[in-house]
């Protein structure tokens, strides 16, 4: 035996390894632990989808945590509505900006609209003409389209109780939208510019030439008929009431030419027109009084004409 250095040496007691060996103090490998919570979550994922098991427990952090949320979206919010009130302030004074342009502008068109309004009032006296006629107007509103399939017409909310008159023009926010051929107690009937049988007197803005205007229901717009094949009118005319009818009055829009078609076997050019006005879309609609109605009364002589008598029953049809 050797001695204490030798190789047999007793180790101090302290210095002796007491740890139990790596197959006793490791756990389920990384392996398993991942089989084991991916199952788990699966498992989780299924209950609550089907009976809405972490409903409760959701509701509960939600609750415990919106004042958390609130107290930290409060930057955010605060930075968007300072944004917000900065671009709302620009915008204002944009707007601000533009509405006292178009102020002067309207402003500048009044004051020639009076100039004008005089001028013609001081012209029409030295010449000796009567003052221009002033027609009446009653606002109405469109209910639902004619049930016959075979005409375009609609029906509106104001009838012979509010002063509808027959044979009133009717006119929407862009020009002549039709007329009324029935009236009834609370509602009236009004034939639409775009019917088979309507037919408004216009005149050319262009060239103040005067012509009949009538509707085309199959494309759902109209015709100028019986005008020349040479006769000078264009893509782009507007076309406006010529008065002479005495139903409508003079100056409202009513339709705009689309196309001309002058064909060299025809005495007659093919003028199609748009209409101005919405037929299919209007809601909130204007009538006017019959421009009739504000005429004098007809001399003695021509009211007991036959002939005068059936041109001014033509002219109150629609």
């Amino acid at each position: 035996m050797y001695g204490p250095s030798g190789p047999f040496a007793f180790m101090p007691l302290a210095t002796l390894d007491r740890t139990p060996p790596p197959f006793f103090k490791q756990g389920p490998s990384a392996f398993t632990r991942l089989l084991f919570f991916s199952a788990l979550a699966i498992l989780l994922m299924v209950a609550d989808a089907r009976w809405k098991m972490t409903q409760p427990l959701r509701a509960a952090a939600a609750t415990l945590l919106q004042p958390v949320q609130s107290v930290l979206l409060a930057p955010v919010r605060a930075w968007e509505m300072a944004g917000h009130y900065l671009a709302g302030v620009e915008e204002a004074r944009a707007l601000q900006a533009r509405s006292q342009q178009q102020l002067a502008q309207q402003a500048e068109r009044v004051t020639r609209m009076v100039q004008l309004e005089r001028e013609n009032a001081r012209l029409r006296e030295l010449l000796g003409l009567r003052p221009r006629i002033e027609v009446g107007t009653l606002a109405a509103e469109v209910l639902y389209d004619a049930p016959d399939p075979y005409t375009r017409k609609v029906v509106i909310d104001q009838g012979r109780r509010h002063g509808v008159t027959l044979g009133a023009p009717v006119i929407d926010e862009r020009g002549v939208l039709g007329q009324v051929t029935r009236v009834y107690p609370v509602t009236a009937e009004v034939t639409l510019v775009t019917d088979k049988d309507a037919a408004v007197p216009v005149v050319n803005v262009r060239t103040q030439h005067r012509g009949v205007a009538y509707g085309l229901p199959q494309s759902g717009g109209m015709e100028l008929r019986f005008m020349a094949g040479n006769a000078d009118v264009q893509a782009g005319d507007e076309l406006q009431t010529s008065g002479l009818d005495g139903i409508y009055p003079a100056g409202v829009p009513v339709a705009k030419v689309v196309r001309v078609d002058r064909r060299a076997d025809s005495a007659f050019a093919r003028i199609t027109l748009q209409p101005l006005a919405q037929p299919d879309s209007s809601r909130h609609v204007l009538l006017l009084q019959p421009l009739s109605a504000g005429l004098p009364p007809r001399p003695e002589s021509e009211a007991a004409d036959p002939a005068a008598e059936a041109v001014s029953v033509s002219r109150s049809q629609p």
